[in-house]
């Protein structure tokens, strides 16, 4: 199944640690909808601005997916708003850069990322209907911080 044109159920579902652990990792009509529209609103537009093709390293988690991995029930990828992604080819501080810019979204962190590291860390970016916090982060294993590129 498509979620849009250049995104699918499958890439968003893919877990090697539900696979291993034998976790159902299956969303339900709503968890798909909300993945539909993270994908209309902010990956399609983020694809189509780089020409380049946005990989999602982590989208949809089952509540028993979120535990296994050290994660929370509460988590927006728990709901289908949330995938952490990378942009094949494009520096992950100059992607987040420009969602933050340029898209609308719910939360954005920028994630282990190390200055003049190109590949280093990931984004994690959500979408939610209604009212959006607007919030940008960024977080290292080590410190958390409240402003995106601080």
């Amino acid at each position: 199944m498509q979620l849009s044109p250049n995104f699918s159920l499958a890439e968003f579902t893919a877990s090697a640690t539900a696979k291993a652990q034998k976790i159902d990792n299956s969303p339900n009509a709503q968890q798909i909808a909300a993945m539909q529209l993270l994908c209309a609103k902010v990956l399609e537009p983020l694809r189509a601005h780089y020409g380049k093709p946005v990989r999602v390293t982590s989208g949809y988690r089952s509540p028993a997916l979120c535990v296994a991995v050290g994660s929370t029930v509460k988590s927006q990828h728990a709901l289908g708003e949330a995938a952490d992604l990378e942009v094949v080819g494009v520096d992950n501080f100059t992607a987040a850069t420009f969602i933050r810019d340029a898209l609308p979204f719910d939360q954005l962190i920028l994630e282990n990322y190390v200055r003049g590291q190109h590949d280093s860390g990931w984004i994690h970016v959500s979408y939610r209907a209604g009212s959006l916090r607007h919030e940008a982060l960024t977080y290292s294993r080590r410190t958390f911080f409240t402003g995106l590129l601080s």
